[in-house]
Protein backbone atom coordinates (compact mmCIF):
# COMPACT_ATOMS: atom_id res chain seq x y z
CA UNK A 1 0.00 0.00 0.00
CA UNK A 2 1.89 2.99 -0.97
CA UNK A 3 1.65 6.58 1.46
CA UNK A 4 -0.53 8.41 -0.58
CA UNK A 5 -3.60 4.95 0.45
CA UNK A 6 -2.42 4.85 3.89
CA UNK A 7 -2.97 8.42 4.05
CA UNK A 8 -6.51 8.43 2.45
CA UNK A 9 -7.36 4.76 4.78
CA UNK A 10 -6.20 6.82 7.47
CA UNK A 11 -8.83 9.95 6.95
CA UNK A 12 -11.39 7.41 5.90
CA UNK A 13 -10.53 5.94 9.56
CA UNK A 14 -10.88 9.30 11.14
CA UNK A 15 -14.52 9.28 11.62
CA UNK A 16 -15.67 9.13 15.63
CA UNK A 17 -18.67 6.95 16.62
CA UNK A 18 -21.25 7.52 19.00
CA UNK A 19 -18.53 6.59 21.73
CA UNK A 20 -15.73 8.87 19.81
CA UNK A 21 -14.17 5.72 18.79
CA UNK A 22 -12.45 5.88 15.58
CA UNK A 23 -14.66 3.68 13.07
CA UNK A 24 -13.95 2.05 9.99
CA UNK A 25 -15.30 3.82 6.26
CA UNK A 26 -19.29 3.29 5.43
CA UNK A 27 -19.86 0.89 2.66
CA UNK A 28 -23.07 2.87 1.43
CA UNK A 29 -25.96 0.90 0.33
CA UNK A 30 -24.39 -2.48 0.95
CA UNK A 31 -26.50 -5.57 1.01
CA UNK A 32 -24.63 -8.09 0.39
CA UNK A 33 -22.62 -10.39 -2.70
CA UNK A 34 -24.83 -12.28 -4.98
CA UNK A 35 -24.73 -15.99 -3.87
CA UNK A 36 -22.43 -17.85 -6.31
CA UNK A 37 -24.57 -18.88 -9.14
CA UNK A 38 -23.20 -22.26 -11.45
CA UNK A 39 -22.22 -20.78 -14.48
CA UNK A 40 -19.55 -21.04 -16.98
CA UNK A 41 -17.09 -19.17 -18.04
CA UNK A 42 -15.78 -18.44 -21.58
CA UNK A 43 -12.73 -16.85 -22.63
CA UNK A 44 -10.45 -16.84 -26.21
CA UNK A 45 -8.46 -19.77 -24.84
CA UNK A 46 -10.02 -21.86 -21.98
CA UNK A 47 -13.87 -22.79 -20.33
CA UNK A 48 -13.91 -22.91 -16.86
CA UNK A 49 -17.41 -24.87 -16.06
CA UNK A 50 -18.86 -26.34 -12.82
CA UNK A 51 -17.21 -29.87 -12.35
CA UNK A 52 -19.23 -32.65 -13.53
CA UNK A 53 -17.74 -36.11 -12.26
CA UNK A 54 -18.99 -38.06 -15.45
CA UNK A 55 -18.07 -35.73 -17.83
CA UNK A 56 -14.48 -34.06 -16.53
CA UNK A 57 -13.65 -37.75 -14.70
CA UNK A 58 -11.47 -39.27 -17.52
CA UNK A 59 -9.84 -36.10 -18.89
CA UNK A 60 -9.19 -34.80 -15.69
CA UNK A 61 -7.72 -38.43 -14.09
CA UNK A 62 -4.92 -38.14 -17.23
CA UNK A 63 -4.17 -34.73 -17.14
CA UNK A 64 -3.53 -34.71 -12.94
CA UNK A 65 -1.28 -37.38 -13.58
CA UNK A 66 0.48 -36.18 -16.10
CA UNK A 67 4.18 -36.59 -15.62
CA UNK A 68 6.25 -32.98 -14.97
CA UNK A 69 9.83 -32.38 -16.68
CA UNK A 70 11.24 -32.28 -13.08
CA UNK A 71 11.10 -34.12 -10.33
CA UNK A 72 9.35 -31.33 -8.58
CA UNK A 73 7.05 -31.59 -10.95
CA UNK A 74 6.13 -35.23 -10.65
CA UNK A 75 2.12 -35.83 -10.27
CA UNK A 76 2.85 -36.55 -6.24
CA UNK A 77 4.98 -33.53 -5.49
CA UNK A 78 2.09 -31.20 -6.68
CA UNK A 79 0.19 -31.96 -3.53
CA UNK A 80 3.15 -32.17 -1.56
CA UNK A 81 1.36 -28.27 0.30
CA UNK A 82 -2.21 -30.12 0.46
CA UNK A 83 -1.33 -32.99 2.71
CA UNK A 84 -0.18 -35.23 -0.26
CA UNK A 85 -1.78 -37.15 -3.53
CA UNK A 86 -5.82 -37.88 -1.52
CA UNK A 87 -6.14 -40.81 -4.30
CA UNK A 88 -4.09 -44.46 -4.79
CA UNK A 89 -5.85 -45.66 -7.87
CA UNK A 90 -8.64 -44.88 -10.59
CA UNK A 91 -11.60 -46.47 -7.91
CA UNK A 92 -10.46 -43.85 -5.23
CA UNK A 93 -9.66 -41.08 -8.40
CA UNK A 94 -13.28 -41.37 -9.03
CA UNK A 95 -14.60 -41.02 -5.28
CA UNK A 96 -12.47 -37.67 -4.89
CA UNK A 97 -13.69 -36.18 -7.89
CA UNK A 98 -17.42 -37.11 -6.95
CA UNK A 99 -16.92 -35.26 -3.78
CA UNK A 100 -15.29 -32.47 -4.97
CA UNK A 101 -18.08 -32.19 -7.81
CA UNK A 102 -20.93 -32.28 -4.66
CA UNK A 103 -19.12 -29.85 -2.75
CA UNK A 104 -21.04 -26.24 -2.57
CA UNK A 105 -17.74 -24.10 -0.61
CA UNK A 106 -15.42 -25.15 -2.06
CA UNK A 107 -17.13 -25.17 -5.44
CA UNK A 108 -14.96 -26.91 -7.98
CA UNK A 109 -14.65 -26.06 -11.61
CA UNK A 110 -13.19 -27.63 -14.21
CA UNK A 111 -10.66 -25.67 -16.55
CA UNK A 112 -12.03 -27.33 -20.33
CA UNK A 113 -9.38 -26.47 -23.54
CA UNK A 114 -12.28 -25.71 -25.96
CA UNK A 115 -10.08 -27.28 -28.98
CA UNK A 116 -10.10 -30.44 -27.52
CA UNK A 117 -12.99 -30.43 -25.10
CA UNK A 118 -10.93 -32.15 -22.52
CA UNK A 119 -10.61 -30.08 -18.93
CA UNK A 120 -6.71 -29.69 -18.26
CA UNK A 121 -7.16 -28.26 -14.58
CA UNK A 122 -9.08 -28.01 -11.39
CA UNK A 123 -10.06 -24.71 -9.25
CA UNK A 124 -12.45 -23.84 -6.75
CA UNK A 125 -14.02 -20.83 -5.15
CA UNK A 126 -14.20 -21.37 -1.34
CA UNK A 127 -15.03 -19.39 1.78
CA UNK A 128 -17.57 -17.80 0.21
CA UNK A 129 -19.40 -15.48 2.38
CA UNK A 130 -21.53 -13.14 0.34
CA UNK A 131 -23.18 -11.06 3.39
CA UNK A 132 -19.53 -9.85 3.69
CA UNK A 133 -18.02 -10.29 0.13
CA UNK A 134 -15.50 -12.38 0.67
CA UNK A 135 -14.22 -14.93 -1.77
CA UNK A 136 -11.00 -17.36 -2.36
CA UNK A 137 -9.89 -19.30 -5.05
CA UNK A 138 -7.92 -22.04 -4.42
CA UNK A 139 -7.45 -26.15 -4.93
CA UNK A 140 -5.63 -24.96 -7.96
CA UNK A 141 -4.47 -27.87 -10.02
CA UNK A 142 -3.02 -27.75 -13.43
CA UNK A 143 -1.91 -30.31 -15.35
CA UNK A 144 1.65 -29.81 -17.32
CA UNK A 145 0.27 -28.58 -20.43
CA UNK A 146 -1.79 -26.28 -18.78
CA UNK A 147 0.37 -24.41 -16.14
CA UNK A 148 2.41 -21.36 -17.01
CA UNK A 149 0.82 -20.99 -20.03
CA UNK A 150 -2.00 -18.11 -21.20
CA UNK A 151 -4.95 -20.19 -21.06
CA UNK A 152 -3.99 -20.70 -17.42
CA UNK A 153 -3.94 -17.19 -16.71
CA UNK A 154 -7.23 -16.52 -18.65
CA UNK A 155 -8.76 -19.11 -16.35
CA UNK A 156 -7.72 -16.81 -13.69
CA UNK A 157 -8.70 -13.66 -14.84
CA UNK A 158 -12.36 -15.36 -15.54
CA UNK A 159 -12.75 -16.20 -12.06
CA UNK A 160 -11.66 -13.08 -10.55
CA UNK A 161 -14.23 -11.33 -13.36
CA UNK A 162 -17.18 -13.56 -12.51
CA UNK A 163 -16.40 -12.52 -8.64
CA UNK A 164 -16.41 -8.78 -9.03
CA UNK A 165 -19.40 -8.63 -11.17
CA UNK A 166 -21.25 -10.58 -8.56
CA UNK A 167 -20.46 -8.03 -6.10
CA UNK A 168 -17.47 -9.36 -3.98
CA UNK A 169 -15.70 -6.90 -2.79
CA UNK A 170 -12.38 -9.05 -1.78
CA UNK A 171 -11.10 -12.09 -3.20
CA UNK A 172 -8.15 -13.86 -1.78
CA UNK A 173 -5.56 -16.22 -2.46
CA UNK A 174 -4.04 -18.50 0.72
CA UNK A 175 -0.95 -21.27 0.65
CA UNK A 176 1.46 -22.87 2.38
CA UNK A 177 3.61 -20.11 3.15
CA UNK A 178 6.65 -22.29 2.09
CA UNK A 179 4.86 -22.73 -1.24
CA UNK A 180 7.31 -20.42 -3.26
CA UNK A 181 5.63 -21.23 -6.60
CA UNK A 182 2.23 -19.88 -5.50
CA UNK A 183 3.36 -17.14 -3.85
CA UNK A 184 4.96 -16.20 -7.07
CA UNK A 185 1.69 -17.10 -8.82
CA UNK A 186 -0.25 -15.05 -6.38
CA UNK A 187 1.99 -11.74 -6.90
CA UNK A 188 2.04 -12.26 -10.57
CA UNK A 189 -1.70 -12.05 -11.62
CA UNK A 190 -1.39 -8.89 -9.21
CA UNK A 191 -3.06 -10.23 -6.09
CA UNK A 192 -1.36 -7.88 -2.86
CA UNK A 193 0.55 -10.28 0.23
CA UNK A 194 -1.03 -9.02 3.61
CA UNK A 195 1.10 -11.24 5.57
CA UNK A 196 1.58 -14.79 7.29
CA UNK A 197 -0.51 -16.40 10.03
CA UNK A 198 1.82 -18.47 11.60
CA UNK A 199 0.85 -22.27 12.92
CA UNK A 200 -2.45 -21.78 10.83
CA UNK A 201 -2.89 -25.18 10.63
CA UNK A 202 -1.75 -28.80 11.17
CA UNK A 203 -2.01 -30.51 7.44
CA UNK A 204 -0.44 -34.67 7.19
CA UNK A 205 1.12 -33.71 11.10
CA UNK A 206 3.23 -31.10 9.90
CA UNK A 207 2.96 -27.60 10.73
CA UNK A 208 1.59 -25.07 8.26
CA UNK A 209 2.13 -21.34 7.90
CA UNK A 210 -0.07 -19.81 5.57
CA UNK A 211 0.18 -17.03 3.40
CA UNK A 212 -1.97 -14.62 2.43
CA UNK A 213 -2.94 -12.28 -0.71
CA UNK A 214 -6.05 -10.45 -1.76
CA UNK A 215 -7.70 -8.02 -4.34
CA UNK A 216 -10.21 -5.80 -3.71
CA UNK A 217 -12.75 -4.41 -5.74
CA UNK A 218 -11.35 -1.12 -6.23
CA UNK A 219 -7.67 -2.44 -7.95
CA UNK A 220 -10.03 -4.81 -9.74
CA UNK A 221 -10.65 -2.63 -12.81
CA UNK A 222 -6.78 -1.24 -13.32
CA UNK A 223 -5.93 -5.50 -12.61
CA UNK A 224 -8.23 -6.25 -15.55
CA UNK A 225 -6.78 -3.67 -17.81
CA UNK A 226 -3.59 -4.82 -17.12
CA UNK A 227 -4.78 -9.01 -17.57
CA UNK A 228 -6.68 -8.02 -20.78
CA UNK A 229 -3.53 -5.94 -22.12
CA UNK A 230 -1.84 -9.26 -21.26
CA UNK A 231 -4.10 -11.86 -22.72
CA UNK A 232 -3.91 -10.00 -25.59
CA UNK A 233 -3.40 -11.82 -28.90
CA UNK A 234 -1.20 -8.82 -30.03
CA UNK A 235 1.19 -9.47 -26.75
CA UNK A 236 2.87 -12.85 -28.16
CA UNK A 237 4.78 -13.19 -31.35
CA UNK A 238 4.30 -16.14 -33.56
CA UNK A 239 5.67 -18.91 -31.22
CA UNK A 240 3.62 -17.92 -28.74
CA UNK A 241 6.21 -15.84 -26.36
CA UNK A 242 5.51 -13.16 -24.26
CA UNK A 243 6.13 -9.56 -25.45
CA UNK A 244 5.22 -7.88 -22.46
CA UNK A 245 5.49 -9.62 -19.13
CA UNK A 246 2.33 -10.09 -16.60
CA UNK A 247 4.80 -9.92 -13.69
CA UNK A 248 6.30 -6.05 -14.54
CA UNK A 249 2.99 -4.99 -15.26
CA UNK A 250 1.09 -5.98 -11.59
CA UNK A 251 4.97 -4.74 -10.29
CA UNK A 252 4.08 -1.73 -11.78
CA UNK A 253 0.65 -1.26 -10.92
CA UNK A 254 1.03 -1.88 -7.52
CA UNK A 255 3.96 0.69 -7.08
CA UNK A 256 2.10 3.30 -8.78
CA UNK A 257 -1.53 1.61 -7.27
Amino acid sequence: MTARHVEARNAALSALGPHGQPIGETVPDWEGATPLPDATLTGRRVRVEPLDAGRHGDALHAALGEPGETPGDAPEARWTYLGGLPYADRDGFDTWLATRADSRDPRFHAIVEPASNQAAGLAAYLNIVPEHGSIEVGHLHFSPRLRRTPAATEAMALMMHHAFALGYRRYEWKCDALNAPSRRAATRLGFRFEGVFRQHRVVAGRNRDTAWFSILDGEWPALEAILRRWLSPDNFDAKGRQRLSLSALTARSSATG
